[in-house]
């Protein structure tokens, strides 16, 4: 992981909770590097001197870094899950996605509410209407407070299908010509290619390496 973002000099991560420690590791080895063969270190090598490699920053969305399973509010939604019924997949079609949030796991408290940690699955539901609606959590709260899960879902379910309707469209549009997904990889792979010769040309330089 660590060799995939330094390589490419990479500004930002998108990152989990789960995955900030393994950023962090990335974070000291590019600090260290820097540190032992950068700056005047390596101008006196011929380098341009400076970092070598940048110390990327994680991106950790403010909500919806970690939505849970529609069939245990207590483990993370997966795509790898055994059953197909525990995540909303970004191209199920809408009565697939109205079928498994009629079925999801709920409870029987009275109201909705976030933030209840006896109510994990409520919290998880909440939190995607509130991702899918582009509402706040406060706006989210009050709207659906006094609300019982036979009022909330067909909610959630009409906001599920709006927002990811026009990424399907746009899918659509994509696999529906191959050489355009052909050019985008080409281009990606060559702009990557460059980044990644420059980065190791510089780390050779730096330790006094010689490319063969």
């Amino acid at each position: 992981m660590a060799s995939d973002i330094l390589l490419y000099q990479s500004d930002l991560v998108p990152v989990g909770e789960d995955q900030i420690q393994h950023l962090e590791l990335t974070r000291d080895l590019a600090k260290r590097v820097n540190h032992l063969y950068g700056g005047r270190k390596w101008k006196k090598l011929g380098g341009r001197g400076g970092q070598i490699f940048k110390v990327p920053e994680p991106l950790i969305p403010p909500a919806g870094a970690r939505v849970m399973s529609l069939t245990d509010g207590r483990s993370k939604m997966s795509k790898s899950a055994p059953s197909d019924d525990s995540r909303i997949n970004l191209l199920d079609p809408k009565d697939l996605i109205a079928k498994k949030i009629k079925t999801c796991t709920t409870d029987s408290f009275l109201g909705l509410e976030f933030d209840n940690p006896e109510r994990p699955e409520c919290n998880n539901l909440l939190s995607v209407y509130q991702l899918v609606s582009g509402k706040t959590k406060e706006e989210v709260a009050i709207e659906c407070r006094d609300m019982n899960w036979g009022t909330f879902k067909p909610l959630l379910t009409d906001a599920v299908i709006a927002h990811l309707h026009p990424i399907q469209v746009q899918y659509g549009e994509i696999v529906s010509d191959p050489s355009y997904l052909d050019k985008v990889l080409a281009d990606g792979a060559a702009n990557a290619e460059v980044i990644a010769e420059a980065t190791l040309s510089n780390v050779y330089q730096a330790m006094g390496f010689l490319r063969r």
